[in-house]
């Protein structure tokens, strides 16, 4: 069964730092654990007990676990490293035909800051819509991308 790629683009979207998010191969489920889940999984055997945490967080090891010890089943998602926003937005930047707004957008974009900056330049010069079209496309290639590297049949 293929992997919806607006699943993946949800999932790609919503990441935090302490989390990492995986596809199961075999059943196209789409998993996240935390570091820490991770942490305590790689330190547990299979049959260990781990009544001693929270169910939420029972649930979350027992992922992990399964992660680790089936690897070769699961690909990591693309983190925000692999998608790298800062780059998107200044492919937007370059992508527009107004120069005037360019400028404005790439001026927006340097040092701290800078995603605070672009967000509400673009809401200021009324660019919310095409903005919001160019990063679903650029998650939907990456998306994509990453689906034909890992062999994934998606739709």
């Amino acid at each position: 069964m293929p992997v919806k790629i607006s699943e993946l683009i949800d999932e790609m979207d919503m990441q935090m730092d302490e989390y990492h998010t995986y596809l199961n191969k075999e059943t196209n489920i789409i998993v996240t654990v935390s570091n820490e889940g991770l942490s305590i999984a790689e330190e547990s055997d299979e049959g260990d007990d781990f009544s001693q945490y929270p169910d939420w967080q029972k649930q979350n090891i027992m992922e992990a676990l399964d992660i680790i010890v089936n690897w070769d089943k699961y690909v990591e998602l693309p983190d925000k490293y692999d998608i790298n926003e800062y780059n998107i937005m200044e492919n937007f930047c370059f992508s527009l035909d107004n120069e005037k707004i360019m400028n404005e957008l790439l001026y927006a974009i340097r040092g701290r800051g800078a995603f605070r900056r672009f967000k509400d330049k673009v809401q200021r010069l009324g660019i919310q819509q095409q903005w919001d079209k160019f990063r679903e496309e650029t998650f939907k290639e990456i998306a994509i991308e990453w689906c034909e590297y890992n062999n994934i049949p998606y739709i």
